[in-house]
């Protein structure tokens, strides 16, 4: 994602739920003769958690914290840095990486006391980096913005490339601008205009990784990341392209009715959009696809689009979750010179045995966090009350109900149940791995009205961290049934669960 160009502001501002309140500071700091006593509770975003005594969080404005007695006390890592770090992740009490904005990658070999920056190719572009996993001490996994996969098996002394690329088979191809699309025929390589939001690997020697992003991107591996498959999300609403006469612009009413039912299916589930394409018969490219001047055609085309639009915004879909595929190329002639099939491969596309309009569900969560119990059982967490549950290791996926709208930042499961934490103070719990999910008991953590960010458990799920705005740091020691706050430290006790 390219935060200069004004046709991402809208992703950007989503993506930024992420890090809720960044940029809210009017202050800087200098921290050079505060050892290691934190002083200012800056906003957490990220916390690991490896065993019952040993866990790193980081944040805003460089901030690390470490723990080496389970959470109770906390002193602040020297990062050498003041730009923010998205997410952290310890291979064991003494390893682990750090990422965050511009391609920035820092590591520690002593728990989180010092941290020591890494070179890679992302740093020249300014790509941010939104997760990091580490497989081992060597080993990890780094994901940003711009389709970004880059490994390590070295430490971090070099980082290979693997970030998504856009082919001609690519659901996004349709998308570039003709220019893009040509470097792509000439096998340069343009990378995927999508972010890649969280990551989880297996520690070793376990095999299996996870990645999640913008547009409900979703994939596994089964090999630490060698190769990568994409991840099915079931039950999605379907719809068969909706028939036209010849050379006849609008819908009839009995497929009228048909959109009608379709847009309000899908009206409420704001994770997902609604793509419409205009279709013309071999008859009408004949009569109407003049190489010299297919105006008309394009004409036809996107007349019968807006119409289906119409009928979906008139049943509720808004008109922000409705686009538009192979749309009409008006400036073809642009093309020609260096390509002369431009307008052939175009009207080619837009060939179906009927006329008519293909409407299609695009699935458009906003994924935070992908994290599993075990190698068969996981949870994702995302904007807008978003979670989705698989059982399969992660090759197919569904949408859970949890009542709620407020953005799920972070998702984590111990044995007997789920925890969700958000926007707002949200916590929501589940007793049954994911399939229902209720309000935490009243009493088992502080009031909480700001954004809890992440949380994690030590192996075992005993022990457990949320952090959050503010520098707020909550604490258990029973799988998460009630919470302490450990920092800021409180006025009064912490509530306890009744």
């Amino acid at each position: 994602m390219n935060y200069y160009l004004l046709d991402r502001t809208v992703r950007t501002l989503a993506l930024l739920a992420l890090v809720a309140g960044l940029g809210c500071h009017d202050y800087s700091i200098d921290f050079s003769d505060a050892g290691d006593e934190i002083r200012i509770y800056d906003d957490l975003y990220s916390v690991s958690m490896v065993d019952e005594s040993h866990a790193v969080a980081v944040g805003y404005y460089g901030s690390a914290y470490w723990t080496e007695d389970g959470g109770v006390s906390w002193r602040r890592g020297k990062t050498e840095t003041r730009t923010s770090l998205y997410n952290v992740s310890m291979a064991d009490a003494m390893h682990g990486w750090a990422v965050g904005q511009r391609g920035l990658i820092i590591r520690t070999e002593d728990g989180g006391r010092t941290w020591s920056t890494q070179e890679n190719q992302k740093q020249t572009d300014g790509t941010h980096l939104f997760s990091v996993s580490a497989i081992d001490a060597n080993t990890a996994w780094v994901v940003g913005e711009w389709g970004t996969r880059i490994r390590t098996r070295d430490g971090g002394k070099t980082w290979e490339d693997h970030s998504f690329a856009v082919s001609e088979m690519h659901p996004q191809f349709v998308w570039l601008t003709p220019q893009e699309q040509e470097k792509v025929r000439k096998g340069e390589v343009v990378f995927d205009d999508v972010s890649i939001n969280d990551i989880n690997c297996e520690r070793a020697p376990g095999q299996k990784c996870w990645l999640i992003g913008e547009f409900g991107y979703i994939y596994h591996s089964n090999d630490q990341g060698e190769t990568w498959l994409k991840s099915r999300v079931e039950g999605s609403v379907e719809i068969e392209p909706i028939p036209v006469a010849y050379n006849v612009l609008e819908v009839s009413e009995e497929h009228f009715d048909t959109l009608s039912a379709f847009a309000n299916e899908v009206k409420d589930e704001f994770h997902l959009n609604v793509a419409v394409a205009g279709l013309v018969s071999a008859d009408e490219i004949r009569d109407f696809g003049n190489a010299e001047d297919p105006s008309e055609l394009f004409e036809i085309l996107e007349a019968r689009a807006q119409d289906v639009r119409s009928i979906l915004e008139e049943a509720g879909v808004g008109s922000d979750r409705i686009r538009f595929r192979g749309q009409p190329p008006w400036d073809f002639e642009d093309y020609l010179e260096d390509d002369p099939q431009f307008l052939s491969r175009y009207l080619q596309g837009r060939l179906h045995h009927t006329p008519g309009i293909a409407v299609s569900v695009l699935q458009n969560p906003i994924l935070f966090t992908v994290r599993f119990t075990d190698a068969q059982h996981g949870l994702i967490s995302g904007l807008g009350g978003v979670i989705l549950q698989s059982d399969d290791g992660g090759e197919s996926w569904l949408y859970r109900k949890i009542d709620r709208k407020q953005g799920l930042y972070s998702v984590r499961s111990v044995p007997g149940r789920a925890i969700v934490v958000g926007e707002k103070g949200l916590m929501r719990v589940s007793q049954d791995g994911g399939e229902h999910w209720a309000d935490a008991p009243e009493g088992a953590l502080p009031a909480i009205y700001t954004f809890m960010r992440d949380l994690d458990f030590a192996p075992g799920g005993r022990n457990g961290i949320i952090v959050g705005q503010g520098g707020r740091i909550l604490r258990s020691v029973d799988s998460g049934y009630e919470w302490k706050q450990v920092l800021p430290i409180p006025d009064e006790p912490a509530a306890s669960a009744s």
